[in-house]
């Protein structure tokens, strides 16, 4: 555990000098995407198996390709890069050292009863002057993985998760439940390539739909 925080604060020293430095295009959009749980917290464990922690990692690191496909592309971090236990105050510290315009954290859903399906967004419950920015991105994406995938949504929530709370007040961030892995169909998408490609390529797509708007009508 000592080793996994030692790692984190390496990683956000490297952080701060290279925003110190100035590297990266001026007025890019700094996006802190955060994959729920790893190492020994695998979160929800689903169907055959299947592990939040691996689940939110993949879409995470594809999210991260796309990105490099994009004409103007994101400067996106993750909170952690592979199978590694973070911290929640580690995650969000991260995000704060590289002065994020978004957090977005990924997680997945698990239910005793094997009929519950759906996407979930989630907003901090705490009001700040980010809150309406937050509620109206939770609502694209949320929209788009509804229209886009076909899968029942279960609307835009407000609750007290600990990431959202220590957000709250610098930057607009969201939590996403993707599904529940103790849904056959659902936790069976988790595993198609094809699924997640298409899952990561429309939350990267509502980050952009979130700045167009917001460009459009200043």
């Amino acid at each position: 555990m000592k080793k996994a925080l030692k790692n984190v604060s390496f990683v956000i020293l490297l952080l701060k000098m290279s925003l110190i430095f100035g590297q990266g295009t001026p007025n890019q959009k700094i996006i802190v995407i955060d994959s729920g749980h790893g190492r020994k917290d695998s979160g929800a464990v689903g169907i055959y198996g299947i592990q939040e922690k691996d689940v939110v990692l993949n879409i995470a690191n594809e999210i991260l390709r796309l990105n490099e496909n994009l004409e103007v592309p994101l400067d996106i971090y993750l909170t952690r890069y592979s199978d590694t236990l973070v911290s929640l105050s580690d995650r969000t510290k991260l995000a704060k050292a590289v002065n994020a315009d978004l957090f977005i954290s990924l997680h997945c859903n698990h239910s005793d009863n094997p009929n519950a399906r759906g996407i979930e967004v989630y907003v901090a419950n705490s009001k700040s002057k980010y809150s309406a920015e937050a509620t109206w991105l939770a609502f694209i994406i949320q929209d788009q993985l509804n229209k886009k995938l076909g899968f029942e949504s279960r609307g835009v929530k407000f609750s007290n998760f600990q990431v959202l709370q220590e957000m709250v007040n610098y930057c607009p961030s969201v939590l996403l439940e993707l599904g529940f892995l103790s849904n056959w169909d659902e936790a069976i998408y988790q595993n198609i390539y094809q699924y997640r490609r298409l899952q990561s390529n429309l939350i990267l797509h509502s980050i952009n739909n979130y700045y167009t708007r917001r460009t459009f009508l200043k």
